[in-house]
């Protein structure tokens, strides 16, 4: 299986995601939303990952970027083309379709619950989180999971979005928690050594929750009848 990877330059780590879809390194080819204009993909990619981002959709300064993401979501769409976006990614899937993205009404920082509509228990549980901003499901698109920051997992034919992070694993958290992460993290009165204990604990069960959650997305979601429209 192909697999083109949309990402941050900064932020390109597939964490527990690579185990979880059971793809090669070989297999996976990264492209960075900062260099669109020189993106190629021919007819060979098999599924497109989107991973998050600090920006948020709705900045002026990244408008072209967004642009250009959401066109090649709807391009992927349009050819039956498997599409998983992760926090930033689920949040351009929505914008793509005609949803609405904006400033969230509760800040996600941590392991949070997240609760399925229905019976899609690969995506129960404590998932890490990262965000500021919220997602509305788009015309088409069925709502598969909440919390009380709002939409958590959205889906339409083989197109899947999630807020939460499943790829997060000790040494992606740890990254996020540098720099600007470590002021946003004392600007929320978090710790992060306790956020860091607590990501040791809770990788050792989503490394597993993860690959069964991408077990569930390769077999069912990537295989739902093709919607082209």
């Amino acid at each position: 299986m192909k697999v083109s990877v949309i990402a941050n330059s900064e932020e390109s780590d597939l964490g527990l995601l690579l185990t979880g879809l059971d793809v090669a390194t070989d297999d996976v080819s990264v492209h960075y939303r900062q260099d669109f204009r020189s993106w190629k993909f021919g007819g060979s990619t098999d599924l497109f990952v989107h991973l998050g981002s600090s920006w948020s959709v709705y900045w002026e300064s990244v408008r072209i970027n967004v642009d250009a993401e959401s066109s090649l979501m709807q391009t992927s769409v349009s050819r039956g083309v498997p599409v998983l976006g992760i926090c930033f990614g689920a949040q351009v899937l929505s914008h793509a379709f005609g949803g609405v993205v904006a400033r969230g009404k509760k800040t996600e920082i941590g392991w949070h619950t997240v609760s399925p509509v229905d019976q899609v228990p690969e995506l129960s549980g404590r998932w890490m989180q990262w965000h500021y901003d919220s997602f509305s499901s788009p015309p088409g698109f069925e709502t598969l999971a909440f919390n009380d920051a709002g939409v958590q997992a959205i889906q339409r034919g083989r197109s899947l979005g999630v807020q939460f992070h499943p790829e997060a694993n000790e040494a992606i958290v740890t990254r996020w928690m540098e720099g600007d992460g470590a002021a946003e993290l004392a600007a929320l009165g978090l710790s992060p050594q306790e956020l860091l204990d607590e990501t040791r604990r809770e990788v050792m069960r989503t490394e597993k929750a993860t690959t069964e959650l991408m077990r569930w997305f390769l077999e069912t979601v990537a295989q739902s009848p093709f919607l082209a429209s």
